[in-house]
Protein backbone atom coordinates (compact mmCIF):
# COMPACT_ATOMS: atom_id res chain seq x y z
CA UNK A 1 0.00 0.00 0.00
CA UNK A 2 1.40 3.23 -0.52
CA UNK A 3 0.14 6.89 -0.34
CA UNK A 4 -3.29 7.94 -2.20
CA UNK A 5 -3.88 4.31 -2.30
CA UNK A 6 -6.65 4.91 0.35
CA UNK A 7 -8.55 7.41 1.98
CA UNK A 8 -10.72 7.03 4.79
CA UNK A 9 -13.53 9.57 6.47
CA UNK A 10 -15.98 9.44 8.91
CA UNK A 11 -17.21 12.19 11.24
CA UNK A 12 -17.00 13.55 15.08
CA UNK A 13 -19.40 15.18 16.54
CA UNK A 14 -19.42 18.19 18.96
CA UNK A 15 -20.83 21.59 20.38
CA UNK A 16 -19.68 24.91 21.19
CA UNK A 17 -20.12 26.95 24.17
CA UNK A 18 -22.97 29.14 22.27
CA UNK A 19 -25.14 25.37 22.25
CA UNK A 20 -24.21 25.47 18.38
CA UNK A 21 -23.79 22.14 17.22
CA UNK A 22 -20.36 20.94 15.44
CA UNK A 23 -20.05 18.03 12.88
CA UNK A 24 -16.72 17.29 11.67
CA UNK A 25 -15.88 15.39 8.34
CA UNK A 26 -12.42 13.92 8.82
CA UNK A 27 -10.45 12.57 5.64
CA UNK A 28 -7.16 10.39 6.77
CA UNK A 29 -4.62 8.79 4.18
CA UNK A 30 -4.33 5.52 5.10
CA UNK A 31 -0.79 5.09 4.47
CA UNK A 32 1.07 8.31 5.48
CA UNK A 33 -1.68 8.96 8.38
CA UNK A 34 -2.00 12.53 7.08
CA UNK A 35 -4.89 14.39 7.77
CA UNK A 36 -6.18 15.26 4.31
CA UNK A 37 -8.58 18.03 5.60
CA UNK A 38 -11.57 18.11 8.26
CA UNK A 39 -14.39 20.39 7.60
CA UNK A 40 -16.33 21.92 10.06
CA UNK A 41 -20.36 22.68 9.84
CA UNK A 42 -23.48 22.21 11.85
CA UNK A 43 -24.60 20.37 9.73
CA UNK A 44 -23.01 17.80 6.84
CA UNK A 45 -25.12 15.98 4.41
CA UNK A 46 -24.11 13.92 0.96
CA UNK A 47 -23.60 16.36 -1.20
CA UNK A 48 -21.17 18.76 1.11
CA UNK A 49 -19.26 15.09 1.78
CA UNK A 50 -18.84 15.17 -2.15
CA UNK A 51 -17.38 18.82 -2.39
CA UNK A 52 -14.96 18.13 0.39
CA UNK A 53 -13.43 15.15 -1.26
CA UNK A 54 -13.41 16.77 -4.59
CA UNK A 55 -11.69 19.68 -3.73
CA UNK A 56 -9.16 17.30 -1.59
CA UNK A 57 -8.65 15.37 -5.14
CA UNK A 58 -8.38 18.38 -7.64
CA UNK A 59 -5.77 19.72 -4.67
CA UNK A 60 -4.04 16.10 -4.20
CA UNK A 61 -4.93 13.76 -7.23
CA UNK A 62 -7.28 11.03 -6.57
CA UNK A 63 -6.90 7.94 -4.42
CA UNK A 64 -7.89 4.53 -5.44
CA UNK A 65 -10.19 3.93 -3.00
CA UNK A 66 -12.36 5.34 -0.86
CA UNK A 67 -13.26 3.63 2.56
CA UNK A 68 -16.39 5.02 5.18
CA UNK A 69 -18.83 3.23 7.27
CA UNK A 70 -22.69 3.13 6.15
CA UNK A 71 -24.23 6.37 7.69
CA UNK A 72 -26.38 7.90 6.05
CA UNK A 73 -24.77 10.68 4.63
CA UNK A 74 -22.55 7.60 3.12
CA UNK A 75 -24.66 5.97 1.58
CA UNK A 76 -26.76 8.21 -0.04
CA UNK A 77 -27.36 7.67 -3.89
CA UNK A 78 -25.32 10.28 -5.24
CA UNK A 79 -22.25 9.54 -2.77
CA UNK A 80 -22.59 5.88 -3.78
CA UNK A 81 -22.66 7.07 -7.71
CA UNK A 82 -20.04 9.96 -7.27
CA UNK A 83 -17.18 7.58 -7.01
CA UNK A 84 -18.05 5.28 -9.88
CA UNK A 85 -17.86 8.69 -12.08
CA UNK A 86 -14.68 9.76 -10.38
CA UNK A 87 -12.92 5.98 -11.80
CA UNK A 88 -12.86 5.73 -7.79
CA UNK A 89 -13.13 2.21 -5.49
CA UNK A 90 -15.80 2.55 -2.97
CA UNK A 91 -15.09 0.15 0.86
CA UNK A 92 -18.09 0.38 2.49
CA UNK A 93 -16.85 -1.31 5.92
CA UNK A 94 -19.72 -3.82 7.52
CA UNK A 95 -22.44 -2.35 9.86
CA UNK A 96 -21.50 -2.88 13.13
CA UNK A 97 -17.54 -3.33 12.67
CA UNK A 98 -15.63 -0.14 12.75
CA UNK A 99 -12.53 -1.87 13.32
CA UNK A 100 -12.60 -2.20 9.74
CA UNK A 101 -11.93 1.90 9.32
CA UNK A 102 -9.85 1.20 12.09
CA UNK A 103 -7.24 4.25 10.94
CA UNK A 104 -9.93 6.29 10.60
CA UNK A 105 -11.63 5.62 14.26
CA UNK A 106 -8.34 5.88 15.79
CA UNK A 107 -7.56 9.57 14.36
CA UNK A 108 -10.87 10.53 15.77
CA UNK A 109 -10.04 9.30 18.87
CA UNK A 110 -6.83 11.61 19.07
CA UNK A 111 -8.64 14.71 17.52
CA UNK A 112 -10.88 14.36 20.45
CA UNK A 113 -8.48 13.83 22.70
CA UNK A 114 -6.10 16.35 21.63
CA UNK A 115 -8.17 18.98 20.45
CA UNK A 116 -12.14 18.78 20.61
CA UNK A 117 -11.80 18.12 24.47
CA UNK A 118 -8.95 20.52 25.24
CA UNK A 119 -10.82 23.33 23.60
CA UNK A 120 -13.57 25.49 24.50
CA UNK A 121 -15.02 26.88 21.22
CA UNK A 122 -17.38 29.71 21.57
CA UNK A 123 -18.21 29.66 17.97
CA UNK A 124 -18.42 27.74 15.01
CA UNK A 125 -16.16 30.17 13.43
CA UNK A 126 -13.29 30.37 16.35
CA UNK A 127 -13.46 25.83 15.81
CA UNK A 128 -12.86 26.03 12.17
CA UNK A 129 -9.52 28.03 12.90
CA UNK A 130 -8.72 26.12 16.10
CA UNK A 131 -9.15 22.63 14.65
CA UNK A 132 -7.55 23.69 11.44
CA UNK A 133 -4.26 25.02 13.37
CA UNK A 134 -4.47 21.57 15.43
CA UNK A 135 -4.80 19.52 11.41
CA UNK A 136 -1.49 21.66 10.28
CA UNK A 137 0.22 20.26 14.05
CA UNK A 138 -1.02 16.67 13.89
CA UNK A 139 0.72 16.46 10.37
CA UNK A 140 3.64 18.65 10.43
CA UNK A 141 4.99 19.07 14.48
CA UNK A 142 3.20 15.74 16.64
CA UNK A 143 5.33 12.50 16.43
CA UNK A 144 3.52 9.21 15.21
CA UNK A 145 4.71 6.53 16.84
CA UNK A 146 3.53 3.88 13.83
CA UNK A 147 5.74 5.98 11.19
CA UNK A 148 8.95 5.79 13.62
CA UNK A 149 8.85 8.80 14.79
CA UNK A 150 9.70 9.63 17.91
CA UNK A 151 10.15 13.38 18.25
CA UNK A 152 8.91 15.66 21.10
CA UNK A 153 6.10 17.17 21.39
CA UNK A 154 6.66 21.11 20.69
CA UNK A 155 4.80 22.30 23.92
CA UNK A 156 4.87 26.05 23.36
CA UNK A 157 3.80 25.20 19.41
CA UNK A 158 0.90 24.48 20.82
CA UNK A 159 0.07 27.28 23.09
CA UNK A 160 0.64 29.85 20.64
CA UNK A 161 -1.46 28.07 18.07
CA UNK A 162 -4.18 28.16 20.92
CA UNK A 163 -3.57 31.59 21.70
CA UNK A 164 -3.41 33.00 18.15
CA UNK A 165 -7.04 31.27 17.60
CA UNK A 166 -8.23 33.10 20.82
CA UNK A 167 -7.28 36.30 20.06
CA UNK A 168 -8.81 36.81 16.90
CA UNK A 169 -12.38 35.69 18.52
CA UNK A 170 -11.27 38.29 21.47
Amino acid sequence: MGAKELWAYDFVYDACANGQQIKCLTVVDEYTRECLGIDVAGSIRSGRVIEVLSRLISERGAPLRLRSDNGPEFVSKALLKWPAQESLDLALIEPGKPWQNGLNESFNGKFRDECLSMEWFRCRAEARVVIEEWRRFYNSVRPHSSLNDDGQILKILVGTLREGASSQFA
